[in-house]
């Protein structure tokens, strides 16, 4: 037993000399270019051409994933891998092999300071290690690369939502040195990015996509900036299903009270309540949505403003003929006996009248009137009234010229007009939103 672990511990003792003594002998430039560049004389704190031409960095960009695209917070979510490259000449070193360092090394060189313009929040991803690469040529290139995480600004214009074309941006820029210092490049012009027209998401297609070179100009200097823009159609199909479709079936349940009797008065109130109702409740959950947008007045808005009016409008139309119809049935009976009796008032009246103003001319063969006889001021009283109920009849005819004569003529008309007049206003409606 002592003998086992005698041996063991000589073992354990022998294995790490062994492998010291195998990483000391192997340990020169050719295999490990460049660090004996970074411990004698190499500054991290000083660009490359320090004091001289600005460095050049040309990037490309792989979009791996959006992961969310948001109306409400205006902005989007992606996963980018951003590749920079650019020339040191105090890491050239002999041969023509390129080498792959342990990322942690990028303390220890110049990096530039790139960052993402309109960017909420981002973060490196660090799973396993901190998802860096450094690759070192003989001509002292470098290429640096990074897996991020950020979450960017996107300044949309809602007013066509759903059938609206939405364009954002993904800006790259110099933090600190200006365009004195640092010039960016994309590596290949649009070739540069990779990865976007594949993707999948779940409301937009890529309609197009292309990059930029602009400078930004601050009260600091002039800084180079990259741009890669793209535009982003929404799929509209799902709103068709979820909101369109829903909608216009509620208009034309509506119309159905057109063809149910005027004397069906709780059938034809339970369809034009129910109809407003759901409809009020489809306005609530499409607006539920997007709460934080309500300020724009959105295509969707519109159309189901539209269905809601037409069903509100049904059942107002209900309403004015049942009225016009309990109206006339009304006035059928007082009918024949306000006539007679307004030509009764007109020659009482004549009659008043003739007696007022000859009352003193006027004699029989064996009664005179005298102005004693007659008491004046009951017989003005009895004028005024009449004359008052006169007027009155006649306002009565009147207001009778635009009044329904026969409301069972609105329901028919409605049957035609409606159709007729929702249809025009989805011609305007989507005639409208999809070419203007």
């Amino acid at each position: 037993m002592f003998c086992r672990y005698f041996c063991f511990f000589s073992l354990c003792l022998f294995l790490p000399t062994q492998r010291r003594c195998s990483l000391g002998h192997g340990s020169d430039t050719a295999s490990l270019p460049g660090f004996e560049n970074l411990t004698t004389g190499y500054n991290k704190y000083l660009r490359p051409y320090f004091g001289g031409e600005p460095v050049q960095i040309a990037m490309s960009l792989d979009i791996a994933s959006i992961s969310s695209i948001s109306e409400s917070d205006m902005d989007y979510t992606a996963t980018i891998y951003l590749r920079q490259r650019w020339t040191d000449p105090r890491l050239v070193f002999h041969g023509n092999k390129s080498f792959t360092l342990d990322a942690r090394l990028v303390e220890l060189l110049w990096v530039p300071d790139t960052y993402i313009v309109g960017s909420k929040k981002s973060y490196l991803h660090d799973v396993t290690v901190g998802n860096r690469l450094i690759r070192l040529f003989s001509n002292g290139t470098i290429l640096y690369a990074l897996r991020i995480t950020t979450t960017v600004a996107c300044n949309m214009d809602l007013s066509k939502y759903p059938m609206d074309t939405q364009t954002c941006r993904l800006q790259l820029e110099s933090w600190g040195y200006d365009e004195n210092d640092i010039i960016f490049t994309w590596l290949r012009g649009n070739d540069s990015v990779h990865g976007i027209e594949k993707l999948r998401l779940s409301q937009y297609t890529v309609e197009r996509y292309y990059t930029l070179v602009s400078k930004t100009q601050q009260e600091t200097g002039s800084y180079p900036r990259l741009i890669f823009q793209f535009e982003l159609r929404r799929n509209v199909l799902y709103f068709i299903l979820e909101t369109y479709v829903p909608s216009t079936l509620l208009v034309m349940l509506s119309w159905v009270s057109f063809w149910i009797t005027l004397d069906s008065v709780p059938a034809r109130t339970c369809i034009g309540v129910t109809t407003v109702l759901s409809m009020t409740t489809l306005m609530i959950g499409s607006r539920s949505s997007l709460s934080k947008t309500n300020c724009f007045i959105k295509a969707i808005d519109v159309y189901l403003g539209i269905c809601f009016s037409f069903i509100f409008g049904a059942l107002v139309e209900y309403a004015v003929a049942h009225y016009s119809s309990s109206q006339k049935c009304a006035a059928k009976t007082p009918q024949e006996g306000s006539s007679k009796e307004l030509t009764k008032d007109m020659e009482e009246v004549n009659i008043a009248n003739i007696l007022t103003s000859y009352r003193q001319k006027i004699s029989f063969t064996s009664i005179e009137i005298s102005s004693d006889n007659v008491n004046c001021n009951d017989l003005t009283m009895k004028t005024h009234e009449k004359i008052k109920r006169v007027l009155r009849n006649k306002m009565h005819r009147i207001t009778g010229y635009f009044t329904i004569q026969n409301p069972s003529n609105v329901d028919h008309y409605s049957k035609l007009l409606f159709p007729l007049f929702f249809m025009l206003a989805n011609m305007f409606y989507w005639a409208y939103y999809l070419y203007f």
